[in-house]
């Protein structure tokens, strides 16, 4: 998706028609950006419990999740592998690879898939996805190049907020005030 250049409301409801995966980075989206050792040296975790519901009810529901590290994360693994089935590459996986792959094996394009990214290194997946977005705490260099910026920080409610808005938006999220009125 490029910059607007008219009504960019109209490419915002038009990308979120046919998205059919989501791709988040994991740090700074569904993280808050920080990286805490214990004092043995070992990454200390911590996800927001909103982001995971969210996950479990996406992939419910049928949507593709993927979640790309870009380094070794793997003491993430067990807190997402809980989420439901959702494709992990948390072990320092090219960004763009992992995004490859994760399209062929479930047969996707990239006007099917939003992706979150929060800084530079998450640019080329942005540059790809039908659907792109950052966290409101994304770098300005993100939040100019991007069809949606999330009202939420990354690692509190970022990724949430994305999943409602796709799944609202396709009639797919039955805790919305359009179902709660019949």
């Amino acid at each position: 998706m490029q910059p607007y250049q008219a009504d960019p409301s109209a490419q915002v409801i038009a990308a979120l028609d046919g998205v059919k995966a989501l791709v988040l980075s994991l740090d700074g989206v569904l993280t808050n950006g920080s990286i805490t050792l214990d004092g043995e040296g070992r990454e200390m975790t911590a996800l927001f419990a909103r982001d995971l519901a969210g996950f479990r009810e996406a992939t419910r529901l049928g949507m593709k999740v993927a979640v790309i590290a870009g380094r070794q994360a793997g003491a993430f693994r067990q807190l997402l592998e809980a989420a439901g089935p959702v494709d992990l590459f948390l072990d320092g996986e090219d960004r763009l690879e992992a995004y490859e792959a994760f399209k062929t094996r479930h047969g996707l394009q990239d006007e099917e898939c939003a992706c979150v990214g929060d800084d530079i290194d998450d640019l080329e997946l942005l540059k790809k996805a039908g659907f792109p977005v950052t966290p409101i705490n994304g770098t300005e260099y993100l939040r100019n190049r991007v069809a949606y910026i999330s009202v939420f920080e990354g690692g509190r409610g970022c990724a949430r907020e994305i999943i409602e808005m796709i799944l609202d938006h396709q009639n797919r999220w039955e805790y919305s005030d359009k179902h709660a009125q019949g």
